[in-house]
């Protein structure tokens, strides 16, 4: 941690979801069933993308990348949010705590580009869809991803080397289930203006820009969709962007009213039942979006299926 960090706090206490009574079992049960098959949905679209010939093309490269994101941040979040449920709160030591905001904060900025580069995929696809092999090279593809990696984990850092320069008095009860950004804001006894305006600059090239980059390429798709003369055109060209459209609207709505909207205008159940959304539920929901409609990821399950029984069989 920043050697100007004056810390006096050591444990801090998740409050999670507090009078559950008779809703704990259901709601752990819940929790744990959607963890389940969050996990088994974003490891399947790995293992089918990294062993099938008909889907090695840089859409389903970046879609195994969005599964893998998924998966780390269920897997750094739901567990403790199991644990909060089943013991009405949980203490985690102040260095566990930032390191869960953390790897949060990186998967999620990671997410943010990530979104922003395949929207850059369907804008060369269907505008330039000539020179798309040339522009999205395999090369290409893994320096996106390995940049915006690179981004989430170096500027996440410091954000957190910030937040360690905060004082921690006497409080040390967040009333949420994870160790978010702004209860960790409310919980120091310092002022915290000049770091959310530091913070502030730092989301610009995490958040703000990708989302820019998202609106200008699908702008330019949407240009490009409406010169197609035949309907039939019109509709498969739009039918590969929207499972892509539902992702980055869900994601971004979620986002923005839980960290733009005043947190005085927001009860802190529903702040709690938004955070949800974007950390469990949209987890869950990305693989449905994506395979459900996707005829090839439906051909590659089917042949992975015949693959595995003719091996038991041997």
């Amino acid at each position: 941690m920043h050697e100007k960090n004056q810390t006096l706090v050591t444990e801090i206490f998740l409050l999670g979801f507090q009078n559950l009574h008779n809703f704990k079992i259901p709601l752990f049960s819940l929790f744990l069933l959607i963890y389940i098959m969050t996990v088994w949905e974003n490891v399947l679209i790995i293992v089918l993308v990294s062993s099938s010939r008909n889907l090695q093309s840089p859409m389903y490269f970046f879609l195994q990348q969005l599964s893998l994101c998924d998966l780390l941040e269920s897997s750094n979040i739901v567990p403790l949010l199991l644990q909060t449920v089943i013991h009405d709160g949980i203490t985690l030591s102040f260095f566990g705590c930032m390191m869960q905001y953390y790897f949060f904060s990186t998967t999620a900025s990671f997410e943010c580009l990530l979104l922003a580069v395949m929207s850059y995929d369907r804008y060369v696809a269907i505008c330039i869809p000539l020179r798309y092999s040339s522009i999205m090279s395999h090369r290409v593809c893994v320096t996106f991803i390995f940049v915006s990696w690179a981004l989430g984990f170096g500027l996440t850092v410091i954000t957190v080397d910030l937040i360690g320069t905060l004082q921690f008095c006497n409080q040390n009860t967040i009333n949420h289930f994870f160790c978010d950004f702004l209860p960790l804001l409310e919980l120091s006894c310092s002022d915290t203006f000049s770091l959310q305006i530091e913070v502030f600059f730092l989301s610009v090239p995490l958040v703000f820009l990708p989302f820019t980059l998202i609106v200008i390429s699908y702008m330019c798709i949407g240009h490009a969709i409406l010169k197609i003369v035949s309907n039939t055109g019109r509709q498969k060209a739009f039918s590969t962007c929207s499972s892509h459209l539902a992702v980055v609207s869900l994601f971004y709505g979620t986002l923005t009213v839980v960290y733009e909207v005043p947190s005085q205008r927001q009860s802190q159940t529903i702040s709690k039942v938004l955070s949800l959304l974007y950390t469990v539920v949209i987890s869950l929901v990305n693989p449905l979006i994506y395979s459900l409609r996707n005829k090839d990821l439906i051909i590659a399950f089917k042949n992975l299926k015949v693959n595995l029984v003719n091996l038991l069989v041997r």
